[in-house]
């Protein structure tokens, strides 16, 4: 199964009612999983602690969970906002993890402030002890960097902001 296969199908199945996608075919083998998947797991996860305390213990961190996520929600709503409309992204194509340049002792691939080409390479995916090369769907210059190196990132998670008149 090559790269582009691997995109379809996590666009198919980003586009369905799935949690979990396992494929295998001889020595390959493939997991898929959406946010769902990982937040029916964490609905699951019950407190583990010493038994005499275990109802108090219970009792006050359950007020806290429901106020945690209400913080960072509005994050990603006040980034989105913040970016300029005439600005094009460009985004992961598949889930793993970002890096700038091609090997620790090297350079990064783009800097902020440098121009891109339609298919010039702009950082590396880790995903699945894979090396991907991503390039540039746009042509522009760099403006923002939006993800830090060797940093998770998420299918379909922006990464740069380039500006096409740059």
């Amino acid at each position: 199964m090559d790269t582009k296969e691997i995109h379809e199908l996590i666009k198919l199945i980003n586009k369905s009612n799935l949690a979990e996608f396992k494929l295998k075919k001889g020595d390959f083998e493939l997991t898929l999983r959406t946010e769902s998947f990982s937040k029916g797991r964490m609905e699951t996860i019950v407190p583990v602690s010493s038994p005499a305390p275990a109802p108090q213990a219970y009792q006050h961190p359950a007020p806290a969970p429901a106020s945690a996520p209400a913080t960072p929600a509005p994050a990603p709503a006040e980034t989105k906002e913040a970016k300029p409309s005439n600005l094009l992204e460009v985004k992961s194509p598949m889930v793993g993890t970002f890096y700038r340049s091609p090997s620790p002792e090297k350079g990064p691939f783009v800097q902020v402030g440098d121009h891109v080409n339609k298919g010039d390479v702009v950082c590396i995916i880790e995903a699945m002890k894979l090396f991907n090369e991503i390039e540039s769907e746009v042509t522009g210059k760099i403006v923002k960097m939006l993800v830090d190196d060797a940093t998770p990132v998420e299918y379909d998670q922006v990464l740069f902001l380039v500006d096409p008149a740059g």
